[in-house]
């Protein structure tokens, strides 16, 4: 019997994932006032991020603040990525 190849279905985003948030008046600073989804917020940031050069020379997956980003990772200087995810999602209503 010859085997049948199943079918691929398209991988659905995630409805959590697209519903728009509302960046408070901090994080409003750097991406906007307008509620945006999740994904678009984060593009938004990276844009601002690479825009200003505020990643690390030495060590990339540091974020160094500037004067706009420092109230968005609570006075922090700098950050990991990882971290910046965690304190971004504190500055989202």
């Amino acid at each position: 019997m010859p085997k049948t190849k199943a079918k691929k279905s398209k991988r659905k985003p995630n409805a959590a994932f697209m519903r728009p948030v509302q960046p408070d008046e901090k994080l409003s600073a750097i991406v906007g006032s307008k509620p945006l989804p999740r994904s678009e917020l984060t593009k938004k940031l990276w844009d601002y991020i690479k825009k200003h050069g505020c990643q690390d020379k030495k060590k990339r997956t540091m974020i160094n603040a500037d004067d706009s980003l420092r109230p968005v990772f609570n006075g922090k200087s700098q950050v990991s990525m990882f971290e910046m995810t965690k304190l971004v999602s504190g500055h989202i209503k």
